[in-house]
């Protein structure tokens, strides 16, 4: 198989520019308005007491941040013990958490303790806290605010 290739090499002093683009003809469309115009005007929907953001739910939550663990410096909400805080209707509250370790020198007295500091929030009429194991607790549960705090960060 022969292959030959051949090149020819052509000098020039100069090469035209290309042509520039241009529009003809056309009439501009009114500028749509901003789709966030009247968004920002907006008031906030109402949020119910026993939804995050309601009277009832952040004061159980500002009275579980008033428990400290005894063996570690840091409420139990910002070490991560609490898994959930469900606030009914008629103001029955429902406090899901766990403690570090089944072993726990607390296990016996820190839910009776949780009960008692939400069931004398205002707006509460029962409270039941229930003791979990699963998932397990571990330290990527905690707050930033909790790990700066004892120098994890």
């Amino acid at each position: 198989m022969n292959d030959e290739r051949s090149f020819s090499v052509e000098e020039v002093d100069a090469v035209a520019p290309p042509p520039k683009a241009r529009v003809e003809d056309v009439t501009p469309e009114p500028r749509r308005r901003d789709y966030l115009d009247g968004f920002l005007a907006q008031k906030p929907e109402p949020v119910g007491s026993g939804e995050p953001g309601g009277d009832i739910y952040e004061a159980v939550v500002a009275s579980l941040k008033e428990i400290y663990d005894p063996e570690i410096p840091v409420n139990i909400y910002d070490l991560g013990l609490i898994y959930g805080v469900e606030v009914a209707d008629n103001g029955h509250v429902v406090v899901s958490m766990t403690l570090t370790t089944p072993n726990c020198p607390v296990a016996e007295s820190m839910p009776a303790e949780v009960e008692l500091r939400v069931g004398a929030v205002a707006g509460v009429s029962t409270a039941d806290v229930n003791l979990v194991w699963d998932p397990p607790w571990d330290p990527q549960k905690m707050s930033d605010e909790a790990k700066l705090e004892l120098g994890m960060l």
